[in-house]
């Protein structure tokens, strides 16, 4: 009886199945970790915004630009999701949309005009943790749309009250 056999048993072999599955659950979780980790805070002397989005949103890529043309410095980190993101800034799940800035100790979720970003870095009131627009309204900056929509910029105070902001309507585009 050979006593090494069940001491150290031969190495199985893994599928290739397996070891796909076991490399993108490994690089998932990594990427995840790292993303999260890596994520910027924005230097007061070159960043007024840091938003993070998935790579493949492009209605937050056009807000973005909007942004910068206005004279906005921006920082873009693609992450998986943003979920904890928001979560982590206490950014209610009612007022989710698709992408999340910070800037300095303020969030701004989703296609909040470009005007009312500036009226909040430039105020700084000290009563808002954030504002919002929920969802992704037909018209909002980035959003433009042939039928355009009326929508509400929330903002929530530092005991989670939910106030209106502003009240917009969507910018029309042509359609030809």
């Amino acid at each position: 009886m050979n006593i090494r056999r069940y001491i150290f048993p031969e190495p199985r072999v893994l599928s290739r199945g397996f070891k796909w599955l076991l490399a993108t659950t490994l690089f998932l979780s990594i990427n995840a970790g790292v993303s999260w980790a890596a994520q910027p805070e924005p230097d007061e002397h070159k960043t007024d915004l840091v938003v993070y989005k998935v790579a493949q949103c492009g209605c937050c890529t056009e807000w973005i630009d909007q942004l910068e043309h206005s004279g906005l410095s921006v920082d873009v980190v693609e992450v998986f999701e943003t979920d904890s993101l928001r979560s982590r800034l206490g950014v209610p799940r009612q007022l989710a949309s698709c992408h999340t800035a910070v800037a300095g100790d303020y969030w701004i979720e989703g296609h909040v005009p470009i005007d009312l970003v500036r009226q909040l870095l430039e105020e700084q009131p000290e009563d808002i943790r954030g504002i919002a627009v929920p969802g992704m309204p037909a018209g909002s900056p980035g959003m433009e749309s042939p039928a355009p929509v009326e929508y509400d910029v929330l903002s929530v105070d530092h005991n989670g009250n939910v106030e209106v902001f502003a009240t917009r309507m969507g910018k029309a585009i042509r359609q030809d």
